[in-house]
C-alpha cells in the first residue's frame, strides 16, 4: 500500500481544513482541541430584522464550523492510524481496503461492505 501518499493527501487535506475552519472560527480557549464559532463582532442590532440576520448567520457559521471539524477529526484519526501501523484496513472485518476506496475518501475507516 501506498501509505506514504495516502500521509501526503491527508496531510495536505488536515490544512485546507484548518484554514476553512479559521475562516468561520477559532480554537477553544475552554476546551482542548476544540474549535467554536468566532465571536460576533461588537455592535448592536436595533432593527429585528437584522438581529435575526445576524443570528441566522452565526448559526450557518456553526453548521459549516461542525462538518468541517467532524471531517478534520477523522483526518487527524487516519493520520493516528498510519503511525500505528493499523491504516488501510477495515475497522469491521479488517480486511485491507482497496486503493481506490482510499483515493476516494482517504481517512475512509471500513470496506464498502461495513459502510454505514
Amino acid at each position: 500500500m501506498k501509505t506514504q501518499h495516502f500521509k501526503k493527501k491527508l496531510e495536505a487535506e488536515k490544512d485546507k481544513l484548518e484554514a476553512g475552519m479559521r475562516g468561520v472560527g477559532r480554537k477553544s480557549a475552554v476546551v482542548p482541541d476544540d474549535w467554536e464559532v468566532a465571536p460576533a463582532e461588537e455592535g448592536r442590532e436595533t432593527d429585528s430584522v437584522d438581529q435575526a440576520d445576524v443570528t441566522t448567520s452565526r448559526e450557518n457559521e456553526a453548521a459549516v464550523l461542525d462538518a468541517l471539524e467532524s471531517h478534520y477529526d477523522n483526518v487527524l484519526a487516519a493520520l493516528r492510524r498510519i503511525e500505528k501501523g493499523t491504516y488501510g484496513h477495515c475497522e469491521v472485518c479488517d480486511t485491507l481496503l482497496p486503493e481506490a476506496r482510499l483515493e476516494a475518501n482517504p481517512a475512509a475507516t471500513t470496506c464498502a461492505e461495513h459502510m454505514r
